[in-house]
């Protein structure tokens, strides 16, 4: 059918294509949606503007989104806290013993704060900020080690409490819980795989260029030397666990609760915010008034974005499906004959041209109510793909013009330029790409899990 002359195709491009321009001149990300929503909306069918400020209201009003504030506020908690420096030295001394135990260190400790801070951005920032000079002083090229770091980071959108998977379970209706559950093994799986890629790096390029440099070498300085760590004992080693003891009570007290029945995720969002404060006050002198305001503060701020995002998101979908266009580009990705696979493809390629312009939340909100039935008569379980989702999306926040890690790693790097970050970062973004094709081959790498302990 056509309205006002227009098939639903061309004013799904026409809609798509304003909200992109007016994101392209610098307007904030929900003014562009929620603008053009509105406009096409009056456009197209004025009668319906009646149903505008009910759409904004359904859009917040889920119980579930009291979980996107309270994760946030437990990140920052953590991040605003020296809690960071504290698990990655207790990390580097664990795994010493390693080639290129430092590189690998930063990587497990990405891991480990993606389990307290569920934020991309908060970890490059909070582990970079520790880990990067280090890596520098030890003779690692200062791209690697950013590379390393921006990249390494990401992994914090896949593994729980993740805000992204937040909004996918809220967009998709399935359970955050299970979402949480499907990205722990995929998510230390691509931890290990980057470790590999670390390991075989310093074998073969920094241990060999330490060796062939003297001692005084400015490139490198005299810490360069220490490519391989001094020995670390057992008992230096266990000396480290009750540093590290509050945030597996965090970590515990978070998933736990969910996975074995005693809270949902937004009641055990808030027994984490509660805990992390708890542990930055008591253990890192954390309750300043200045410091509380800085957390305070960043979470009204992430939340009060991402929440707007997502009624604007709404608002803007609202018009694309008022002028059939959703149902009309699901039938048409269902009507292209290159099988389930190369209709899987296609889906992936076009959520990866969408992160170089937009973060993650606004690609969920935007894109997958219009993929989800696609998806599902495909045969593809949602829980899986929302892990497949988040890899794919990691390679988007390590890639410009978004690349928000790389642009918060860029300014720990001011003689590096974002070139040369984006050079060093691409075998790291191969190594997600494999993750993909793993869990392509293996689904239940992702679903086991969830299907065991979630009923």
């Amino acid at each position: 059918m056509e309205i006002l002359g227009l098939s639903p195709m061309t004013w799904g491009l026409i809609i798509f294509s304003t909200a992109l321009l007016l994101m392209f001149t610098g307007i904030p990300i929900w003014v562009s949606l929620a603008g053009t929503g509105i406009l096409f909306v009056f456009i197209t069918n004025p009668n319906a503007m009646a149903m505008v400020p009910h759409k904004l209201f359904e859009s917040l009003n889920d119980f579930t989104l009291l979980t996107i504030p309270l994760f946030i506020l437990m990140a920052e908690a953590i991040a605003q806290s020296r809690a960071s420096e504290s698990m990655f030295s207790a990390i580097h001394k664990w795994f010493s013993w390693m080639p290129g135990a430092l590189g690998v260190s930063n990587l497990i400790a990405a891991g480990f704060m993606g389990m307290v801070t569920g934020s991309g951005p908060a970890g490059a920032a909070t582990i970079g900020g520790v880990g990067i000079p280090e890596m520098k002083k030890r003779g690692y090229p200062g791209p690697f080690a950013g590379a390393l770091v921006a990249v390494g980071s990401t992994v914090v959108i896949l593994i729980p409490p993740s805000i992204p998977m937040i909004i996918y379970g809220i967009t998709t209706q399935t359970s955050v819980g299970r979402l949480f559950m499907a990205g722990l093994i995929p998510g230390f799986m691509l931890v290990a795989i980057q470790c590999i890629w670390v390991v075989f790096y310093h074998k073969m390029f920094i241990e060999k260029r330490v060796a062939a440099e003297p001692v005084t070498s400015p490139s490198l300085g005299a810490a360069a030397m220490s490519a391989i760590p001094a020995k670390v004992t057992w008992k230096e080693r266990f000396s480290t666990l009750p540093s590290i003891l509050p945030f597996v009570i965090l970590a515990f007290a978070v998933l736990g609760s969910i996975l074995l029945g005693w809270a949902s995720p937004s009641e055990a969002a808030g027994v984490g915010a509660v805990i992390a404060l708890l542990i930055v006050a008591v253990l890192f002198q954390g309750y300043k008034v200045s410091t509380l305001k800085k957390i305070f503060t960043m979470t009204v701020n992430e939340s009060s974005m991402i929440l707007l995002i997502m009624a604007a998101a709404l608002l803007f979908g609202y018009a694309l499906s008022d002028v059939y266009a959703t149902q009309t580009m699901a039938n048409a990705l269902m009507g292209l004959d290159m099988g389930k696979w190369g209709v899987f493809l296609i889906i992936n390629l076009f959520v990866l041209l969408l992160g170089i312009f937009l973060p993650p939340a606004a690609i969920i909100l935007l894109v997958i109510p219009i993929f989800t039935p696609v998806l599902t008569q495909l045969g593809f379980d949602l829980i899986w793909y929302c892990v497949v989702l988040m890899l794919i999306m990691q390679i988007a926040l390590s890639m410009p013009t978004v690349g928000l890690n790389l642009l918060i790693v860029k300014r720990m790097l001011p003689e590096n330029t974002m070139g040369q970050l984006f050079k060093a970062s691409f075998p790291f973004l191969l190594t997600i790409i494999v993750a993909v094709f793993i869990l392509c081959i293996f689904p239940q790498i992702a679903l086991w899990l969830p299907n065991i302990l979630i009923k």
